[in-house]
């Protein structure tokens, strides 16, 4: 088994690795004092990310996106983690795969100009009510006279705010199940100002600052048959085509920061002395580190290993469970050791080290919860033994 990088890996590794560190960090401390990315600043550094090639980089080249093996991809996921989500999805970004089930008109209208940074998409699955429990979701399109009418509310939307248009999903009927009736789902391709749709802002939390989160409202909301995504009643066929590798990217992005706050309480460790001595000469803080490396070490093969069944077509959702549980649980235990290493000053905003610890908060919960994760992964286990 052959863990080396190729030079190809090398180059994207340094060229992404360069990006972040030199036009996105920068940044931070401007987005974390306003809670706002600049839209003026989104163009500059979007228009620079296109130009280093690193836009699009998860969609294949015969749509123009740079190709990247699942494997790459991660591995430039993992640097783009650097930095916080504001910055580096808002402005290297990376359109939905599920735009690659567009066909005919779709393609022009939605993934070319997509993936040439000309219009940013969104994707609304989640509801107040309905998280999880996607069969759940009462938002619901009914078709009348030819087009479909849309009905309901979603949250926690993410970049909605500057989104073109949304990747939506709805309930458009029920089949009989061993469990009862069950919702039909279909996917729709919505474009922001179609009569009927609004954003509105959604709600401030802990992590991402910058990085918004929107509620949609969809009031009668009439939609040709057309901006159906896939085929209607075939929404859950189109996610799971194309929406699993998502876990690897948050299980990605989660080694980058991990890393990053590994590096901080390395140095500080060296840097800070007490009692005479430098503080990684006391045991407790140096098993923290040795603790840190061993996990982060172990949630990156984790990761790498799934993103290499991907490529070869042998990943199954519990590879995708395994990594994104073990990485967000790594990530949550690497920033606090890394803050507790700190002291006081660990939790003070001159150090990126309480960002990471309230960014890594919503990593457990997003892109399915820690419980989903062990959910997948125990009934994976327990069913070919009848369980």
């Amino acid at each position: 088994m052959d863990f080396s990088l190729s030079e190809e890996q090398q180059l994207i590794v340094s060229s992404t690795r360069e990006f972040v560190r030199n036009e996105l960090v920068p940044h931070e401390r401007e987005v974390e004092d306003t809670g706002v990315l600049r839209p003026e600043l989104l163009r500059e550094l979007k228009h620079k990310a296109i130009a280093a090639g690193l836009y699009a980089a998860n969609m294949p080249t015969e749509v123009g996106g740079a190709g990247l093996d699942a494997v790459s991809w991660i591995l430039y996921e993992k640097e783009l983690g650097w930095t916080g989500y504001a910055l580096q999805y808002s402005c290297v970004g990376r359109p939905s795969n599920i735009l690659l089930a567009c066909v005919g008109g779709q393609r022009e209208r939605y993934l070319l100009p997509s993936v040439r940074g000309e219009r940013v998409d969104c994707l609304a699955m989640t509801e107040p009510g309905a998280g999880s429990d996607v069969r759940g979701m009462k938002c619901s399109a009914v078709e009348k006279g030819g087009d479909f009418v849309i009905n309901g509310t979603k949250h926690f939307i993410s970049h909605a705010d500057h989104a073109d248009f949304v990747i939506l999903f709805a309930a458009s009927g029920e089949e009989a199940s061993a469990r009862g009736k069950r919702k039909l789902i279909t996917a729709f391709l919505v474009d922001k100002g179609t009569p009927g749709f609004v954003v509105r802002p959604g709600y401030r939390n802990v992590s991402h600052r910058g990085y918004t989160n929107s509620i949609l409202e969809f009031t009668d909301c009439r939609v040709p048959k057309s901006a159906v995504l896939g085929a209607v009643h075939k929404g859950f066929e189109v996610a799971n085509t194309w929406l699993g590798a998502t876990r690897l990217q948050v299980a990605a992005t989660c080694l980058g920061r991990a890393e990053r706050a590994l590096e901080s309480a390395k140095q500080w460790a060296v840097d800070r002395e007490q009692f005479g001595q430098q503080i990684g000469k006391f045991q407790g803080v140096a098993f923290k580190l040795a603790d840190m490396a061993v996990e982060l070490r172990a949630a990156e093969l984790l990761t790498l290993e799934a993103a290499w069944k991907l490529e070869h077509k042998l990943a199954s959702d519990t590879d995708m469970a395994i990594a994104k549980l073990k990485a967000s649980e790594m990530l949550a235990m690497v920033a606090d050791e890394a803050l507790q290493i700190h002291g006081g000053m660990g939790l003070m905003s001159e150090l990126p080290l309480e960002r990471i610890w309230r960014d890594a908060r919503i990593e457990r919960i997003w892109d399915g919860t820690s419980e989903v994760q062990r959910h997948i992964i125990s009934r994976a286990l327990l069913r070919p033994l009848g369980g």
